[in-house]
């Protein structure tokens, strides 16, 4: 049977394939283009779901907040391209306004989500994955995305604070090094500290000092480490002559989140 130049054209604005792909479909289907369009999607998403072991080193980060909690999720893509794509970047936000809505901690993917995943994977012919994703909940929230999308910064702090500190805060983690690790020196893992400490103890005896200097060798090197990777310890890159701690006055930062692509998959 005919298919009209319209007829395809309608199917690719539904599809976003081929116009010789949707015309075949459409002759396929004897012009019914719902069948063609549901026909098109099962072909692809198989072949898609067999490429799934091609490496997703690109991709997204989206933040969204919605009442008492916020969402940061990463999205991964095999090309930049791909990443930069509109509809690549509307679904990385369509993903996280739906972990928003589920409960606090690592996101579960849902089956919205997949179908909003296998949408891109099939219209781009590349493996689109869901890499990772957290919500908090309660207090306020600031957040920052790299212009690139590449990297983006997630925090919840309680009390008082500007929305300039917040975005301070946030280009601070954003922009830190070392990377802050942990809030405050009690969230530092117990076994970080360890080996610090071992290191540094293996360090002060082949310098062969005596053992109380030694020891202070020691400690002097864990409040280095400290001031390295905690947040509230941290010099503010915009001024190093304070400390985080100094900007937040009586508030507190409850978490932070850093998400760049490629490090959660």
């Amino acid at each position: 049977m005919a298919i009209s130049a319209k007829e395809v054209m309608a199917l690719r604005e539904r599809t976003g394939l081929g116009m010789m792909d949707c015309k075949k479909a459409l002759v396929e289907a004897d012009g019914d283009i719902d069948a063609a369009e549901q026909a098109m999607r099962i072909k692809l998403k198989s072949k898609m779901d067999s490429r799934t072991h091609r490496a997703g080193g690109e991709g997204r980060i989206a933040v969204a907040m919605n009442g008492d909690k916020a969402a940061i999720v990463e999205v991964n893509s095999e090309t930049d391209f791909t990443a930069r794509n509109e509809a690549f970047i509307a679904t990385a936000q369509r993903i996280a306004e739906l972990a928003v809505e589920g409960d606090p901690g690592d996101v579960s993917v849902t089956d919205v989500m997949t179908a909003a995943i296998d949408e891109v994977r099939i219209s781009t012919g590349e493996n689109i994955s869901f890499a990772r994703g957290h919500v908090l909940q309660g207090g306020t929230f600031g957040h920052y995305i790299h212009h690139d999308g590449k990297t983006g910064v997630l925090i919840q702090v309680q009390g008082d604070l500007s929305d300039e500190v917040i975005k301070d805060l946030c280009l601070h983690i954003t922009a830190a090094v070392p990377r802050p690790i942990a809030v405050t020196k009690d969230d530092v893992p117990e076994e970080m500290v360890s080996k610090e400490r071992e290191l540094a103890t293996a360090q002060a005896k082949e310098s062969g000092k005596p053992e109380g200097i030694a020891e202070k060798i020691v400690e002097g090197k864990i409040r280095k480490f400290y001031e390295d990777v905690v947040l509230l310890e941290q010099p503010f890159v915009k001024d190093d002559k304070k400390r985080i701690k100094d900007l937040i006055g009586g508030a507190t930062i409850e978490a932070f989140l850093r998400f760049a692509v490629g490090e959660g998959s």
